[in-house]
This record gives structure tokens, C-alpha cells and sequence, in this order.
């Protein structure tokens, strides 16, 4: 394994008991060095989503990503989603260029013509002669899992099993059926920022009063509580509705259809390592992605899920967009502070302690990502 990308004893700090920690150190921010080394061992190496498995399917049976700093091709063959190293076994050509989609029967090299079905296995091969044994050439099959409806993709094939990865995360998750909720709308933002700040940023409410006084408005910024079983690679809290409003929305008010059997004064906050936050909400599904692009940019999508039956999601969309405007522009000025020759990093409020969490992982996972993801 390559080593730590920070010094032991830069991470001390932030890994000190929570009241006696601090955050981690600018380079985690700023540095191409630990942003490289990110996207080998905690992207690559780790269970990343890559979204929403009927989207990744629309268009065709082929599409080409990026997961880390690896090349990844899925395949969707009868609505069963694998994912392969986008390499040709003959001499490593792409078999599709990232971004790209493709709807044929086969996964074709355009090099020197080598074709795969889309389970991975050799279909023709020209000219390779009689003896060829193409059943040990089929392309290099990567572990992935649909998980209510998002698709997760190990890009180095040594992580950990899912179920370990997600742990006991999917008892928050299971009561709100995310698999049988449809996508209403998807906005794209791209953030001057590193991808941990905006997750920090996501884990903690302290900054709500300043910046978000419409959420103030219907949820109580000091509310809720926050909790992270051992072992697992997520981060968690709650906060609570305030007595006049249904859910988060500009006027409290929902204007779709409640989930059945979920807590309808409760909206929890749930951040998956490394790049999957989930906002469950009496009457929706909120996700945000986060591709990290460079140590200073992240782009973000964000996306709700309703019941079919919604056919309006504005209310809340409007509410959220709102949000995250006023988040993007105080991790802008995180990013833009982190970047000054005078940062030192702080200490942590009494109820940053999921930030605590957070920052902990990922500091624990520098010095060792595979013991702890």
C-alpha cells in the first residue's frame, strides 16, 4: 500500500478526544499530493455511488465513469447492473471514452476490434488464431451493489463487503424505501471547494442561524441529536420540525404525499463515506453525490425522491436549492480561508460532534484505509 499522505503527526490533533481536536490540517484541503492519493485509496478503494441505477441505465446498456482516479464500464444487461475495468485484454485500449454510452449487444474495443458480451466474456477475438484461449481473457469484473436503488462500484476490488460498509446505516435508511421512490428532480451544482468541507458542512448546524434562516424556520437549529454506530463508514443526525411545519419547505407546508411508516417530526442527515448524503424526510428522499474534481472544486448533484404519485416537487426543491446556495457560498469561503498561509486549524463547537466523527474517519482512513474502510 502506498503510504499516508500526511504525517502522523499532522492527523494527531484531529484525532485527540472530541473537546480536545481540532480539524484536520490544510493540506487534506489544498494539497494535489492528498488529493491523488484520495482518489486511489478512498474513491478507488472504498464503495463509491455513482448515482441512481435506472438513471445510469437510461440511454444504453454501456455507459464509461470515472470511480476515483480508475476507469469503469457498466453494463446493464436485463436490468442486472455489473461493472468492469474499462480495459481491453489485448493491449488496454478504453472500451468506451468516460462520459461515454452505448446501446449494442456487445461491448466492443475499438482499437483492434475485440468485442465482450455483456457479462464479460470473450465474443470474437479477430484473428487471434485457433489456439487463442479467450476464456481466460474476459475483462476484469468489479464488485458492485444496488442498494435501494443506488448503484455502488469498489473501482479496486479490495474493499471491504458492503453490507460491512454500511452497517447498521441501513436501519435509518430501510424505513423510507428509497427503491420504490421515483426521481422528481436533479439540479447540478459545481462548488469551489473540497469535497470534505462541503460533508463537514453538511454534519453540523451550528452555522444555521447565521446563514439559513428559512431552515431555522421550520427546524430548530440546536435539535435533534447526532450518533454513529462503530465499524461502519457513515455519519448521522436528526433534527426535529418545529410544531407548525409538516416538512422542509420554504412555508413548513408539504405539498406531496407522506411516506408510509416514518417518523413525520423527524428529518435525519445521513453521510455515507465518501461521497453519498442522505436527507430522509416525512414526505422525501433528498441525496447529495460528491464527485471530488480537484482539491479546490467538487461537483455536487443533488436530487429528490418522491412517491409517483407527487407531481409537483417544487416546494421542496426551491427550499433546497435555497440551502444549498447559502452552503456552497460559506465552503467557498472555507476553501478560499484553508487556502491562506495563516490557517491553523480550529477547534470544534460541543455540538460539532458528528464533524468530530467525520473528520476522525477520514484522518483514521489516512493512515490506514484498509482497516478502516
Amino acid at each position: 500500500m502506498v503510504g499516508a499522505p500526511l504525517e502522523a503527526s499532522a492527523l494527531e490533533p484531529a484525532l485527540r478526544p472530541f473537546g480536545q481536536s481540532t480539524m484536520l490540517p490544510a493540506a487534506a484541503y489544498v494539497g494535489e499530493h492528498v488529493f491523488a492519493w484520495e482518489q486511489r485509496h478512498l474513491f478507488a478503494g472504498s464503495w463509491v455511488s455513482l448515482g441512481r441505477t435506472t438513471a445510469l441505465g437510461a440511454g444504453g446498456n454501456q455507459r464509461a465513469v470515472k470511480v476515483g482516479d480508475v476507469g469503469v464500464l457498466l453494463t446493464f444487461d436485463a436490468d442486472t447492473p455489473r461493472a468492469f475495468a474499462n480495459v481491453c485484454r489485448h493491449r488496454a485500449h478504453e472500451l468506451l471514452a468516460e462520459g461515454e454510452v452505448a446501446d449494442r449487444p456487445a461491448v466492443l474495443c475499438p482499437y483492434h476490434g475485440w468485442s465482450y458480451t455483456l457479462d464479460g466474456h470473450v465474443r470474437t477475438a479477430p484473428r487471434m488464431g485457433a489456439d487463442f484461449a479467450a476464456a481466460a481473457y474476459g475483462l476484469v469484473e468489479l464488485p458492485t451493489a444496488d442498494w435501494h436503488g443506488w448503484l455502488f462500484v469498489n473501482a479496486t476490488g479490495t474493499a471491504r463487503p458492503f453490507d460491512a460498509h454500511i452497517g447498521t446505516l441501513a436501519a435509518h435508511v430501510e424505513p423510507y424505501r428509497p427503491e420504490s421512490l421515483v426521481s422528481k428532480a436533479r439540479h447540478e451544482y459545481e462548488v469551489a471547494a473540497n469535497w470534505k468541507v462541503i460533508a463537514e458542512n453538511y454534519h453540523e448546524c451550528y452555522h444555521c442561524p447565521l446563514i439559513h434562516p428559512e431552515l431555522c424556520a421550520v427546524s430548530p437549529p440546536n435539535s435533534g441529536s447526532n450518533w454513529r454506530e462503530p465499524g461502519a463508514a457513515w455519519v448521522g443526525g436528526s433534527m426535529d420540525l418545529r410544531d407548525h411545519a409538516e416538512t422542509m419547505s420554504l412555508d413548513g407546508r408539504s405539498h406531496g404525499v407522506t411516506l408510509p411508516g416514518v417518523d413525520r417530526r423527524l428529518v435525519r442527515y445521513l453521510g455515507l463515506f465518501p461521497n453519498l448524503l442522505i436527507s430522509l424526510h416525512p414526505d422525501y428522499v433528498m441525496t447529495h453525490l460528491l464527485q471530488p474534481l480537484s482539491p479546490h472544486r467538487t461537483h455536487v448533484t443533488c436530487e429528490w425522491l418522491f412517491l409517483d404519485e407527487v407531481t409537483d416537487p417544487a416546494y421542496a426543491v426551491e427550499f433546497w436549492d435555497l440551502t444549498n446556495r447559502q452552503d456552497w457560498a460559506a465552503c467557498e469561503s472555507v476553501q478560499r480561508g484553508v487556502s491562506s498561509p495563516h490557517f491553523v486549524p480550529g477547534p470544534l463547537a460541543p455540538n460539532e460532534n458528528a464533524v468530530y466523527d467525520w473528520v476522525t474517519l477520514i484522518a483514521r482512513a489516512y493512515r490506514d484505509p484498509v482497516a478502516e474502510l
